[in-house]
């Protein structure tokens, strides 16, 4: 370790996030291997190093012989401070090497709120933030990620962005950039060749223009119209890489376990939900395969508890033999299995008591509105007896308490929908009374609400936000209406989820917001204690751009999109269709049993 680093750790906190030297890190020698990579993670390392998408590229990049990855994770505060103080650059974990040295700066980019933590951490490397000033010999700077589905607000700093699933991607990729170096392809000569690679967008080759009242007027790539970049997705999850053999993190992460992923997308249809859209098709695992990769994942780590990971895991359909085949091996070492995800109109109670043999977990479910009306607005496909009825099982079944999570701030959502949310949690109390079975045992039913954030690709993504003064006004009448001791209520701010808007419906203009509020000190905007939301507003001023113009702005139907030049291969006809069933309460089934059409299955069949 270098002196100076080893000096200044002991002046930070958690200083076991930069020593690196984790049990199973890869280590190659970069000597012999032509390219190197470093996958960089916008916030803190426990948070990274809890990221399954993060293992999974770890694992595909390193399998390649002539590819050595590295990673990388945003310096807390204090640390940054000392980096810059000692004239130290941001550096991968396995080797200590400067990211500038890098062939490839891979950025996952998971929440919007990390896009000022980007940009310091390509300054800390001493990489110019800005592609346009980044020399010929530069590290190509490349995104992955769900916020890649609007990659116009990074399309300044990021050369390349991925769109969709990476792992084959990636593979492509790197073999590209071998040739790159073996022919001495310049830089624009590589982007113009990776651009022919399907989910690959180069925003370089795109041209934006603008109307007068700063909606976009055209989309040009080469000066020609353009088709949307289409996703790219991983067909057969059963044969593709899974993180058996993964690093043993050195520090306390966020989730301490291992974490099976069951299957990806979700065929519920919820209109708010950009997870379960920019996701589709549903593609799952075998029961057997999970089972085989659990047991594996825990023999190898050490871990004692074990999660079952999906947009909504009660969905899965081999749910039972999988809990039996896991419940084999774990249940006689005192092995926890959890199951998140959980949706409250097809909850087993067989099933839940099935993987809590060794420890019970709390139970969470999100009904997402109060009312029966803005459930269906939603399409949330969920009935108020659903819920009651899976909470009188629980409680029957020994459970003390429920969290329940909604949003405020929905398309057409009313004062009395708010107060619904009240109704219902006094509803979900009375159940515990009537069947809880014990007035020994205390019960603990917590609310918990966010604003509600329109997002690109969902049939809400035209919708407006309701602004921060109207959120705390629809918090406070929502508290004054819970009554009970018993009921624990807590909201959060919206001055995150105001930016978070922003930044999620922003165009190519947002680039210099973002760089503007980075230069006024903003990062790790995703922890409330680090955020400002002045040094926000004040770099939407310093750009004369119009925050409301982004956040609480309803959407013309027949309106440019900025993230139009990608495709979750959503036919636009449906999202609108869905967006116009939504105003008349209307709500359409879950896509397993009938065909909705979305328009994926056709765009991007599976077999």
């Amino acid at each position: 370790m270098d002196l100076t680093l080893e000096r200044i750790l002991s002046k930070v906190q958690k200083p076991a996030r930069y020593t690196g030297g984790e049990y199973r890190q890869i280590i190659k020698n970069k000597n012999e291997v032509d390219i190197r990579v470093a996958f960089c993670f916008p916030d803190t390392y426990e948070i990274g190093m809890s990221n399954l998408g993060l293992r999974i590229m770890y694992g595909i990049f390193n399998a390649i012989d002539k590819v050595w990855c590295e990673r990388a994770f945003a310096p807390w505060i204090d640390m940054e401070e000392q980096m810059r103080a000692n004239n130290i650059d941001l550096y991968a974990l396995e080797s200590g090497d400067s990211l500038s040295s890098f062939d490839i700066v891979a950025f996952s980019l998971g929440y919007e709120l990390s896009y000022t933590n980007v940009l310091n951490m390509l300054d800390l490397a001493g990489i110019e933030p800005r592609s346009v000033n980044r020399p010929e010999n530069a590290p190509l700077v490349i995104a992955g990620g769900a916020c890649c589905f609007n990659p116009e607000p990074l399309s300044d700093f990021i050369d390349l962005f991925v769109i969709g699933e990476g792992e084959e991607v990636a593979v492509e990729l790197t073999d590209l950039f071998i040739k790159k170096k073996s022919a001495n392809m310049s830089k624009a000569g590589y982007l113009r060749a990776a651009a022919m690679i399907v989910g690959v967008y180069v925003p370089a080759l795109y041209n934006i223009e603008y109307n007068s009242d700063g909606s976009i007027f055209r989309i040009t790539k080469d000066g020609y119209s353009t088709q949307p970049v289409m996703k790219r997705i991983v067909t057969d999850l059963d044969s593709s890489y899974f993180p058996v053999d993964t690093i043993i993190a050195s520090t306390e992460l966020v989730h301490d376990r291992v974490v099976l992923e069951l299957f990806r997308g979700c065929a519920r249809g919820c209109r708010f939900c950009q997870a379960g859209h920019i996701n589709r098709p549903v593609r799952a695992r075998s029961s057997d395969t999970l089972i085989e990769q659990g047991i594996k994942s825990l023999q190898l780590s050490g871990f004692d508890e074990l999660a079952l990971l999906s947009l909504s895991s009660s969905d899965y359909a081999h749910l039972v033999e999988l809990c039996d085949g896991l419940l084999d091996w774990c249940a006689p070492r005192y092995t926890g299995i959890s199951l998140p995800s959980l949706r409250a109109d097809n909850f087993s109670i067989d099933i839940l008591e099935r993987i809590q043999k060794v420890r019970k977990s709390g139970l969470t479910f999100a009904p997402e509105a109060g009312s029966q009306r803005l459930r269906d607005v939603i399409n949330k496909n969920l009935t108020e007896d659903d819920l009651l009825e899976t909470c009188k099982l629980a409680f029957e079944g020994g459970w003390n308490g429920v969290k329940l999570y909604f949003m405020l701030g929905l398309p057409t959502e009313t004062d009395e929908d708010v107060l619904a949310i009240a109704d219902l949690a006094h509803a979900v109390l009375d159940v515990w009374k009537q069947y809880s079975g014990s007035k020994n045992r205390a019960v603990k039913i917590t609310v918990s609400t966010s604003c509600f954030i329109p997002k690109p690709h969902t049939p809400f993504q035209w919708e407006a936000q309701v602004s921060m003064t109207e959120y705390r006004r629809r918090v406070e009448l929502l508290r004054n209406a819970i009554r009970s001791k018993a009921i624990k209520y807590s909201w959060h701010s919206p001055e995150q989820g105001y930016v978070e808007a922003a930044l999620a419906r922003g165009d190519r203009r947002m680039g210099s917001v973002i760089e503007a509020a980075w230069r006024r000190g903003a990062r790790h905007d995703s922890w409330s204690e680090c955020f400002k939301l002045n040094n926000w507003l004040e770099a939407f001023k310093d750009c004369e751009i119009d925050i409301d113009f982004y956040a609480v702005r309803e959407r013309d139907e027949d309106e440019i999109l900025p993230w139009s030049v990608v495709s979750a291969g959503l036919n636009e006809e449906h999202l609108l269709s869905e967006r116009r069933l939504s105003r008349e309460g209307k709500t359409t089934p879950d896509c397993r049993n009938i065909c909705i059409g979305c328009g994926v299955c056709n765009t991007i069949p599976v077999a």
